[in-house]
């Protein structure tokens, strides 16, 4: 696969980048469509995915070789109350972010960040009662408010045209939906516009948490893939809503080990951190011992390929960007402050009703469609845009963003 010529953009650099500047430039299509893999496999070969959120590139050398040396040893139960060296790796981790003076107490480990999610709503809410959220909202958000029998009190979240290029909390529209809710499901960074909430914004969030009396669950399960340098700062770093808030992390996004699932809720409040955990009794689980070995391999050996992963997705973010302005002019981009998630808004396009199949169909591209990312009718104000999964070689990037070009050209005369 060949890299398109792309003069006009405005970064020249990347977007002429030779394919072996970088190891993930070289990605073979023929190689990532193995048969373990979803992402390369739900759809004909044809097809380039760039739909569900895990990365193509390869594992951390010192996560495989900590995997291999762990697999010449017992595989029986491991440390089920959690792993030492493990919490002490967090500890230290996630007092950079704010969270300082962790008690042992307050973690517990389990499969993933969206049964979590679930749970969060199963322990802090009832039957009936609205759950308050900000949309467009990784799907597991609303879907955990609906199946359990809540109702999704959703604040939309005003979009990059109507602030300055930039999405931003309504705080009107926040207000409006907190009456009756007692939780706050939390997205930070936000997953799918990308922004990661800055100081102000999160003192904010916490005096109106404060005033309106809620509990909070704060996903934060994308922190170190912040395409920038601004420090990030947990919710939870405010000692004033420690006692009311549970965090949920792991290494899947980050890492890219999706498939070893492995997540942690964590608190200062560990009575609270039991009272969210013991809502899924056994139907949870708990994370195996090899997603253990993963995840403290990655914390204790796998930085420099986290820094070099992160500078890699940078330039995908940036070509994404230019390529939208030099070829898709009337679409709607909003650089991703961190993730490798890109929302692109095509509601201007004749086809904007069935955006995602129809860049399925003729472009031969799978992204995700907007209105997954909010529920029932509130799902429609997102009809036309899409989620696009970046994290891929640049050559592979590009050529997705051609053949849908292509396709948006070939169907309508681009808008004005």
């Amino acid at each position: 696969m060949t890299q398109p010529d792309l003069p006009e953009l405005e970064v020249p650099e990347l977007a002429s980048e030779p394919a072996t500047a970088s190891p993930y430039g070289s990605l073979d299509p023929a190689t990532l469509r193995h048969p373990d893999s979803m992402k390369w496999t739900f759809y004909p070969e044809d097809v380039l995915p760039l739909w569900v959120a895990d990365m193509d590139f390869p594992v951390a050398p010192a996560i495989v070789e900590a995997l291999q040396e762990r697999l010449t040893r017992g595989l029986g139960y491991g440390q089920m109350l959690g792993d030492a060296r493990l919490i002490a790796a967090l500890q230290d981790k996630l007092a950079g972010y704010g969270l300082t003076d962790l008690p042992r107490e307050g973690f517990s480990f389990i499969p993933g960040v969206v049964p979590g999610i679930y749970a969060a709503v199963a322990a802090l809410s009832t039957p009936g009662e609205p759950v308050l959220t900000m949309t467009p909202i990784y799907y597991p958000f609303h879907q955990a408010i609906t199946t359990q029998g809540r109702r999704v009190a959703a604040a939309p979240l005003r979009e990059p045209q109507e602030s300055g290029g930039r999405w931003q909390i309504d705080w009107d529209a926040l207000e409006a939906a907190a009456p009756g809710c007692r939780l706050l499901l939390l997205c930070h960074p936000h997953n799918p516009s990308g922004r990661v909430w800055d100081k102000e914004e999160l003192e904010r969030l916490r005096d109106f948490v404060l005033r309106h009396d809620l509990q909070v669950m704060s996903d934060e399960l994308h922190a170190d893939l912040r395409l920038s340098d601004v420090p990030f700062e947990s919710f939870a770093a405010d000692p004033r809503v420690r006692s009311r808030t549970v965090t949920l992390t792991g290494p899947a996004k980050a890492y890219n080990t999706a498939g070893l699932g492995i997540g942690v809720m964590v608190g200062h409040d560990p009575e609270l951190v039991k009272r969210v955990r013991g809502a899924a009794g056994g139907l949870m689980g708990h994370p195996s011992t090899l997603s253990v070995t993963a995840w403290r391999a990655a914390l204790e050996g796998a930085g420099p390929w986290l820094r070099e992963t992160v500078a890699y997705l940078r330039g995908n973010r940036d070509v994404m960007a230019a390529f939208v302005e030099a070829r898709l002019p009337w679409a709607r981009f909003s650089p991703p402050e961190a993730t490798y998630l890109g929302w692109l808004d095509l509601r201007g396009h004749s086809r904007a009703a069935e955006m995602q199949q129809f860049l399925l169909d003729e472009a031969r591209v799978a992204v995700q469609g907007g209105p997954l990312f909010a529920p029932g009718e509130e799902g429609t104000r997102y009809q036309g845009c899409v989620r696009v999964n970046f994290a891929t070689s640049r050559p592979i990037l590009i050529e997705a963003l051609e053949r849908m070009t292509a396709a948006l050209e070939r169907e309508a005369p681009a808008p004005v």
